[in-house]
């Protein structure tokens, strides 16, 4: 089975439906229409007969379940349909964090299932359409102004395709209701909603700052220990997600307080933090997409020392340090001291100040050795 997991409205059920053209027999049962869920519950045969599995097929039978996870017993069932048709029909799962939460523990699923994350659009998904097995790519040039409307609109399909300031203001508004109001409160067992959507819009305006627990407790009038399971759960359902400080090689590192941005940087207000968070999601949806894929365990991080020096993001391959990156939105003041210091202290191969307001450059970023600055709009087409 593949279980495609990802943020609500990122296009899931977009990318579940498009396997219908590897297809023929192709049946697409989701959770949210009573007529699918009747069938669900009727159990394997029922969803047997609906989707033909006991007939003779030229083709493998490719079956999408969506929204799955609302369903109070879906792993049993799914344990049970996979175990009765292995081999015998192609299994896609779609939904939001709950597959992703249960994905880490031992559970009985265990052994029969790759996981896939699914992010948000980004510059290098607006113009390459052909996916290969190549870490990074050659660099190339998009449409005039679609990094600026990437920046202003976020990168879910929606907002970005209607470019419309009044929609994108009602669709973020909306968007946060349904997550905390219906999926937080269907999903998880925080009763505190509003505490919880207070802490949401207090990491709003500190995206890309440490996470400092105690002082958001005081902020939302809980404990520390609240605070860190509030977070983990706004990450559980791709509100918010967190990076760690990387300390290895790193003398007098801080080891302890993480990094958290959110998954929609339109709802980041500064420009500067803005952009920041771009790329932390750009970095985060590559070094997903790669693990996923099987290339290798990737990471991404940061780096700050207690001289306070620091440097945005860190991307570890097989746990080694294979490229610093540094945000900018000026490409003036030279290369950052702090990116020097730290890609010769961690042996990083590569490390990039990468600048927002400079020109596309058709050449290819990861050439590069020494320490340089580079366009945002050549760096994030090399990525996913």
């Amino acid at each position: 089975m593949i279980f495609l997991v990802g943020p609500r409205q990122a296009g899931k059920t977009t990318v579940g439906l498009m396997a219908k053209e590897f297809s023929d027999q192709f049946s697409y049962l989701n959770w949210d229409n009573l007529d699918h869920r009747k069938i669900i519950l009727g159990g394997v045969d029922s969803i047997a007969d609906f989707s033909g599995l006991n007939k003779m097929t030229k083709e493998m039978p490719i079956i999408v379940f969506d929204e799955i996870h609302k369903y109070s017993k879906w792993k049993t069932f799914l344990k049970g349909f996979f175990d009765t048709y292995k081999g015998k029909a192609k299994i896609i799962v779609t939904g939001s964090s709950r597959l992703d939460v249960y994905k880490r523990g031992g559970d009985s699923l265990m052994g029969r299932y790759f996981p896939y994350r699914l992010h948000q659009l980004s510059l290098a998904e607006l113009g390459r359409v052909v996916l290969s097995d190549k870490e990074v790519h050659e660099p190339f040039r998009n449409k005039k102004g679609e990094l600026a409307r990437l920046l202003k609109n976020g990168g879910f399909p929606e907002p970005f395709i209607k470019d419309d300031p009044r929609f994108l203001n009602r669709w973020k508004r909306l968007r946060q209701e349904q997550l905390i109001r219906e999926d937080i409160r269907d999903l998880s067992r925080v009763q505190e909603l509003g505490q919880i959507e207070l802490l949401a819009e207090i990491l709003k305006h500190q995206a890309g700052q440490l996470t400092n627990y105690s002082k958001l407790a005081n902020k939302v009038n809980v404990s520390s220990e609240t605070i860190r399971r509030w977070i983990k759960t706004l990450q559980s359902f791709f509100y918010c997600f967190t990076i760690q400080p990387w300390s290895k090689n790193i003398p007098r590192s801080l080891i302890k307080e993480p990094k958290t941005y959110l998954w929609d940087w339109a709802n980041v207000d500064e420009e500067g933090s803005r952009a920041e968070n771009l790329v932390a999601s750009h970095l985060l949806k590559a070094v997903h997409f790669w693990t996923d894929c099987g290339l290798g365990q990737y990471g991404l991080w940061f780096i700050r020392d207690k001289e306070k020096r620091e440097v945005d993001f860190v991307v570890s391959r097989d746990r080694k340090p294979w490229f610093l990156v540094e945000v900018k939105l000026s490409s003036k003041g030279g290369v950052a001291k702090n990116l020097v210091y730290f890609k010769d202290k961690i042996k990083a191969k590569h490390a990039f100040q990468v600048a927002f307001d400079m020109d596309y450059i058709s050449k290819d970023c990861f050439k590069h050795q020494n320490p340089i600055i580079v366009p945002a709009q050549t760096f994030l087409t090399q990525l996913v």
